[in-house]
């Protein structure tokens, strides 16, 4: 069974590249936000890229924002993101494989140069929140679910559609 857990090693592992590269690039500065849709998008593109395998179980809900996982959004949502920790500078990943990770570097060197907000909107126009959220004004509150393979079949498609051209 993959941990419930891991979603937070993910995050942190998100957290320490923040930390280690927002100092020379003010761009890779992260918030809860901005590391929701990273989550959001290390999931899908391992689903994508890794055949299928599930980064992380934990499920991501179709809010007004772009999508959310609610227990990393109550944990983080006030966090220092730029103060230092211990537990996470000097954390190992070790049940993040390496093909998970590369995946996760993958996801950082595309998207962490957005902010939260163009992170938001690049969600908002892509088909699995859309369809997670059809028959919903915008504004509408939502806790409907972004399946798996949604996510897995839209990221596949992306991901074919840039490899031919």
């Amino acid at each position: 069974m993959v941990n419930e857990r891991k979603i937070f090693e993910v995050a942190r592992y998100f957290i320490k590249r923040s930390q280690e590269e927002s100092k020379k690039d003010p761009s890779r500065k992260l918030d809860a936000l901005k590391l929701q849709k990273l989550l959001y998008y290390a999931k899908a593109w391992n689903l994508a890229l890794n055949k299928g395998d599930n980064l992380f179980p934990n499920k991501f809900q179709a809010w007004v924002y772009g999508p959310v996982n609610p227990k990393t959004w109550q944990y983080f949502k006030d966090f220092d993101f730029s103060a230092t920790s211990p537990e996470i500078t000097e954390k190992k990943f070790n049940n993040i494989s390496e093909k998970e990770k590369d995946v996760l570097d993958m996801v950082w060197s595309i998207y962490g140069k957005f902010d939260g907000k163009y992170l938001v909107n690049l969600t908002h126009s892509e088909e699995p929140w859309l369809k997670a959220r059809k028959g919903l004004n915008q504004n509408s509150i939502s806790q409907n679910i972004i399946t798996d393979d949604s996510m897995r079949e839209f990221y596949e498609r992306r991901f074919k559609e840039e490899e031919s051209s």
